[in-house]
């Protein structure tokens, strides 16, 4: 598990042993949630548990600035 980011007291993370496509986990406040960076349908929300709707809109915003850097992080750990 690897921290990749931090915004808004949540963590950004890719688990090393981790499947495709490329998502991050998000963890904090008590909750984590699952978005998919790229895809047919761009950046999703796979899951949610335990984040407010108005976290879970700032996340997928942070997603949406970070995502090349995001993508790239998930491809520098995966394709050692």
């Amino acid at each position: 598990m690897v921290t990749i980011h931090r915004a808004y007291g949540f963590r950004f993370v890719i688990f090393s042993n981790d499947h495709s496509p490329a998502h991050v986990h998000v963890f904090g406040q008590g909750g984590e949630a699952r978005i998919a960076l790229e895809g047919p349908g761009g950046i999703t929300l796979d899951w949610v548990a335990g984040i407010s709707r108005g976290d879970v809109r700032k996340l997928m915003q942070e997603v949406q600035r970070e995502q090349e850097r995001l993508i790239a992080m998930w491809r520098t750990i995966h394709e050692r």
